[in-house]
């Protein structure tokens, strides 16, 4: 039985991951090699803990989030170390050798990667059998889908634990049968990217057109209906007749495209730095994240039945 959690990373998605596992009655500790990203955490975890609120997600007792700057501490008495270190396989490898002799051979190791395959990262741990992808979607603490996934040394009974757990805490486990480079969810969003990118790079629209297209076109659909189940409602037939000619026409690339490589040559990456395809300033980039967060909260509320 999973009690304790340790969380390895504090970026983007460990407050988040942290709030909403002491939400539902784990005692979590968490830990970020920087003491600015630890400092940085506390206001993530009260904005989480606000947004939980809202969602209506019930405390249960015994749930608690500490902080710490030690290693050694985060994963001492773990039942579960959830490491969400940057995308660099390096970077992942040399946690796993740091934490090795520091967590028994029962504890499960599982990596929150976007996409790099489970199987290359059980090389670097002494029991592979108890390593699991459990991606998480951002934002963690609203979106309730969990991919799980099992590498080649993976045991079952890791994978079902896990599985489990992501069910008592009332969220969606959806289970990756195959250790694909991205998983599922990033290989469809990355299809789309491509796509979109290719598009505007071409001159068929512009971003501001093409994100009201997507958003209140396809995304607003997919939001209730499932991509498999959209194909049932359109027909065979119709997919059949129009995928014989747009499939010969959509984006196949296989690099980067030149739109984002010189983006990021320009230093303009996006929010973080202030621009990207857009422009930022400090206040716009919390508005964004208020309404971002507002906006979720209301249609997982609707989806899930509510008002």
């Amino acid at each position: 039985m999973i009690q304790r959690v340790a969380i390895i990373g504090l970026g983007t998605m460990g407050p988040g991951i942290a709030a909403r596992l002491a939400r539902g009655g784990l005692e979590v500790c968490a830990y970020d090699v920087a003491p600015a990203a630890i400092e940085r955490a506390g206001a993530m975890l009260s904005a989480a803990e606000t947004v939980l609120d809202a969602l209506g997600i019930a405390r249960t007792s015994g749930g608690a989030v500490r902080f710490t700057d030690s290693l050694a501490d985060v994963v001492s008495g773990a039942d579960l170390v959830i490491e969400n270190v940057p995308e660099n396989i390096e970077m992942k490898a040399e946690v796993y050798r740091a934490i090795d002799s520091l967590i028994g051979p029962e504890t499960i190791v599982a990596s929150d990667t976007s996409g790099i395959p489970i199987t290359s990262l059980q090389a670097h741990i002494s029991h592979p059998e108890r390593m699991v992808g459990m991606h998480w979607s951002n934002p963690p603490h609203i979106v309730p889908m969990i991919e799980v996934i099992a590498g080649e040394r993976t045991a079952p009974e890791t994978v079902a634990t896990i599985r489990d757990l992501i069910r008592a805490l009332g969220l969606l486990p959806v289970l990756v049968k195959k250790d694909v480079p991205g998983f599922v969810e990033n290989r469809v969003l990355y299809a789309l990217l491509r796509e979109v990118v290719d598009l505007v790079e071409r001159g068929v629209i512009e971003p501001e057109d093409v994100d009201t297209c997507v958003s209140w076109g396809i995304g607003y659909k997919l939001a209730v209906v499932g991509p498999m189940a959209l194909l049932d409602m359109a027909g065979m037939d119709i997919y059949h007749s129009v995928s014989t000619f747009l499939n010969t026409d959509l984006a196949d690339r296989k690099d980067v495209a030149p739109l984002v490589t010189k983006q990021m040559a320009a230093g303009k990456l996006g929010i973080k730095s202030g621009e990207g395809i857009y422009s930022y300033t400090s206040e716009r980039i919390a508005e964004l994240q208020r309404e971002r967060a507002r906006k979720l909260v209301a249609i997982r509320r609707i989806l899930e039945g509510g008002e």
